[in-house]
């Protein structure tokens, strides 16, 4: 068996789908950063345990809950509200978890992105791969921008069972207020990190794959008219295409993303 922790903050509305793909775990923790809404009842009367803590960033509350939520496991999935575990992962991680120790400390995992009700694999790069199944003690996750990646240590392993991720669950409201906080971490991750230009023209041409896919993620934020590149490449480029009105849809959100950080950029810029 194996724990697996849920984020949550004001989501009554995703929750219990989420809960519903957890049926038989015998330990979910739900930790909230002070919902205004009915999130931490419903965890509660699903037998959830509940905790709360300010919202700091995605990592440091994931390293919070590694240090304090008492898993009952060796191994936990972090899982959003707004995702869902599958059959076959649950097969997968439950064998891990009985298996003697391994040569791993966690385990990248694939997301399939749903969006409008349809699975939208080219214009979200799949498989991109998140750190997700990981041991409940040592393992210690860094933030980077908006979301937070495996500290340096960690040796990872890959799985091959996915979990799914409703990225159209938001209102479009919702959608503008998250990401625009999301571009405001993201210039200021920018800000923080000088371009390394050798470095990242290196990993770019001889590094491993996630390596190569993070260098051009650090070189592409240089680039200008990005908005429009962004959905030329996710469109055309990666085949969004393929993905049908969905695909269209979600790569219009995606070069609007990339104008919300623009924005955030140009105001962090200094003034002559």
């Amino acid at each position: 068996m194996f724990s697996v922790l849920i984020l949550t903050k004001n989501e009554e509305r995703n929750l219990p789908g989420c809960l519903d793909s957890l049926a038989g775990c015998d330990d979910i923790v739900v930790l909230d950063s002070r919902s205004s809404d009915r999130t931490c009842a419903i965890a509660a009367a699903r037998g959830a345990r509940v905790l709360t803590r300010a919202f700091t960033d995605f990592a440091d509350q994931r390293n919070w809950a590694h240090t304090h939520a008492e898993f009952r496991h060796e191994w936990v999935f972090h899982l959003d509200a707004d995702e869902r575990f599958t059959p076959a992962l649950r097969a997968e991680c439950g064998a891990i978890a009985a298996q003697p120790p391994v040569a791993f400390d966690g385990y990248f995992v694939a997301p399939r992105m749903i969006f409008m009700g349809r699975w939208i694999p080219h214009c979200t790069d799949f498989p991109a791969w998140q750190t997700r199944f990981v041991r409940t003690r040592g393992f210690r996750f860094v933030q980077v921008g908006h979301g937070q990646r495996e500290a340096p240590e960690m040796r990872i392993g890959r799985l091959r069972a996915s979990y799914e991720h409703l990225i159209s669950a938001a209102t479009a409201e919702e959608w503008l207020a998250k990401h625009e906080r999301y571009a405001r971490e993201e210039a200021a991750h920018l800000r923080a990190r000088p371009l390394r230009l050798v470095e990242e023209v290196r990993a770019l041409l001889g590094g491993p794959a996630l390596e190569r896919r993070r260098a051009a993620k650090r070189l592409w934020f240089r680039l200008p008219a990005r908005p429009w590149l962004r959905f030329a490449y996710q469109y055309f480029g990666r085949g969004g295409w393929l993905d049908g009105y969905p695909g269209f849809c979600y790569c219009r959100r995606l070069s609007r993303y990339e104008r919300l950080i623009a924005r955030e950029l140009r105001r962090a810029a200094p003034r002559a």
